[in-house]
């Protein structure tokens, strides 16, 4: 979710209440807001109000990139998801005018259950943690299995080449935006460089499938909801599988990584057991090769290090934006150089 540097103004609130009633009917007579916490994109608001909660999502204040925050897609893709089985939060209502909130925005169900920032799911029972695992694979496994073009999707992104583009996307920003050597993230271009681009699948891609774009229900290891849309496009599955499983190569301390940690005592699946385990949900006969999962770290090193930049130019959200996005930056990166090293 998203961090927020300030609160829904009672004029808004109550806006917000007269649109719910012109558009739900019910009549919530005073909404209070929370800012969710957490993440570095969409300001992501809690409402509730005597009866009812909801979620909102808005882009951030101030001048965006022509393509950046596009909550309509997100919108457009929960729509098209709700009737399936991808456990996903039950879309409300979408407002493109900017008059209400300064931008536009969406509303959408408030799920409950747990959320772990941690993938060593601190608090839960060993013999839990491999079963919340083999439910995180299902739930992903599920979104691939989605029928995208029945659902008119064909349109929500550019099918193949997925891996070509976002290479060259993020050669090019690194190129252009660096201030601080990533020695590792240097070596892991020319090694992918140097290599053919697999063949590709196409299918919706969430594109930040991790541990904390889940929601796991209050008081069982299932899958209640996958948050976070914001990156959501056409691209091969095995992108975010290999995105989902960057965890087992950052540690504890870097953005909740399982890297040092006793895996067999903590009851959580070795990373070989949990990619399996999605592909054995998604009904599929093979494994993430070591070019997927170098590729997915190479994708969340490169990320990191926008994130970074962003934080140097006084638009982070925090202010340790740029410190947190070097250090993750150089983690996934030496963690792709650890992969490269022993299996390349």
């Amino acid at each position: 979710m998203t961090m927020n540097a300030v609160n829904l103004t009672a004029e808004q609130l109550a806006t917000i209440g007269e649109l719910l009633r012109a558009q739900l009917g019910g009549a919530p007579a005073a909404i209070r807001a929370t800012p969710a916490s957490g993440g570095q994109s969409n300001p992501t608001f809690f409402l509730d109000w005597d009866g009812g909660t909801a979620v909102l999502r808005k882009q951030p204040d101030g001048e965006l990139a022509p393509s950046a925050h596009a909550i309509d897609r997100e919108f457009r893709l929960l729509e098209a998801l709700a009737p399936s089985d991808v456990p996903v939060p039950r879309p409300i209502l979408y407002h493109a005018d900017r008059e209400m909130l300064g931008t536009p925005f969406y509303l959408m169900e408030r799920l409950e259950g747990r959320i772990f920032d941690q993938a060593s799911l601190p608090g839960v029972a060993p013999r839990e943690r491999g079963v919340m695992f083999e439910a995180m694979a299902g739930a992903l496994a599920k979104l691939h299995k989605f029928d995208w073009r029945a659902a008119g999707l064909d349109d929500f992104g550019r099918a193949g080449d997925y891996y070509a583009r976002q290479f060259r996307r993020w050669k090019r920003f690194w190129a252009e935006q660096r201030e601080a050597e990533n020695p590792d993230l240097d070596y892991i271009l020319n090694w992918i460089e140097e290599r053919p681009f697999p063949a590709e699948d196409s299918g919706i891609a969430h594109g930040d499938f991790r541990l904390a774009n889940v929601m796991f229900a209050k008081d069982a290891p299932e899958v209640v909801g996958i948050l976070d849309w914001e990156l959501a496009t056409l691209g091969p599955p095995a992108a975010d599988l290999g995105f989902s499983a960057t965890c087992y190569y950052t540690r504890p301390d870097e953005n909740g990584g399982l890297l040092g940690l006793d895996l067999p005592t903590l009851g959580i699946p070795a990373p070989d057991a949990y990619t399996a385990a999605y592909f054995k949900a998604v009904g599929q006969h093979r494994t993430l090769t070591l070019f997927e999962q170098v590729f997915a770290l190479f994708r969340a090193s490169a990320g990191s290090e926008s994130i970074a930049a962003r934080g140097r130019a006084g638009q982070g959200t925090g202010s340790d934006s740029a410190l947190f996005g070097q250090r993750m930056a150089r983690a996934y990166a030496r963690g792709a150089r650890m992969l490269i090293d022993r299996d390349g």
